[in-house]
């Protein structure tokens, strides 16, 4: 795969995950807990979570392109959000705002004043917004004439909630599903399957995808596999990579 499950070092750990007495559900380790245990990561590392299999870190190469974008899918309720949000914390915890920062367009922005205040934020922008049509098309200036090794992630909670936006937006943000991540710009999405036929002419830009709890009655080849249809929401997801499959953990925010 081409994302990097870092090894050395981190072979012997394991991480302690409680039960909830109540529920009986499982309770993962916190954010600052879990970076206390795996840091220092490399300066151009993303971190994605921890691999169920053998507890080694999953990290995104921010310098190395070829995955392309990053599509996360999920039912309803099942952790889209929440993933993105632990990918914000962890940046801010882990990278310095010269090197990465984030934007993020969202339906709900009142869900992400509190990371607005950070030096790593390029900002959060309701999707209907006329803002977010201009964040678009700045980010692909930005890119177009970007030389150093700084990067942007641009989360995108709900890519459906793009598919009316201006006509050049539109395109910019095509070309940055595209090209960005080759130009420093790394798109993050997440996207409900009930939702994918109103983005279906942009589904084939992502070669990779990252899967939450998956029930519905969904094309068995497009966003369902017997490996999304069990996993805890809002902790468990799986990266798809081609025909591979990695089932992975997110800590919870402190």
């Amino acid at each position: 795969m081409s994302f990097m499950i870092l090894k050395e070092a981190f072979q012997k750990r394991h991480f302690v995950e409680q039960c909830d007495s109540a529920s009986g559900d499982i309770i993962y380790p916190t954010l600052s807990e879990v970076l206390a245990e795996i840091t220092p990561l490399p300066l151009e590392a993303l971190f994605l979570g921890i691999t169920n299999e053998n507890s080694l870190p999953v990290i995104l190469n921010l310098h190395d392109p070829v995955p392309d974008p990053l599509l996360v899918v999920a039912d309803e309720g099942a952790g889209k959000t929440a993933y993105l949000k632990m990918i914000a914390e962890s940046l801010k915890e882990l990278h310095d705002p010269s090197d990465v920062q984030y934007a993020v367009i969202t339906t709900r922005p009142k869900e992400w004043r509190r990371y607005e205040s950070t030096k790593h934020c390029a900002g959060i922008y309701s999707a209907q917004d006329k803002s977010t049509a201009d964040l678009i098309l700045s980010l692909g200036e930005w890119a177009h004439a970007n030389k150093t090794q700084q990067s942007i992630v641009l989360l995108v909670d709900d890519l459906s909630s793009m598919a009316d936006i201006d006509p050049e937006a539109k395109d910019t943000l095509r070309w940055l599903l595209l090209r960005g991540p080759a130009k420093h710009v790394w798109p993050i999405v997440t996207l409900a399957p009930a939702q994918s036929d109103s983005v279906a002419p942009w589904l084939p830009m992502f070669r990779t995808s990252i899967h939450g709890q998956t029930q519905g009655t969904y094309p068995r080849d497009k966003f369902q596999h017997p490996e999304f249809d069990n996993l805890v929401p809002g902790s468990q997801f799986v990266i798809r990579e081609g025909t591979n499959y990695l089932k992975f953990w997110i800590p919870r925010l402190d």
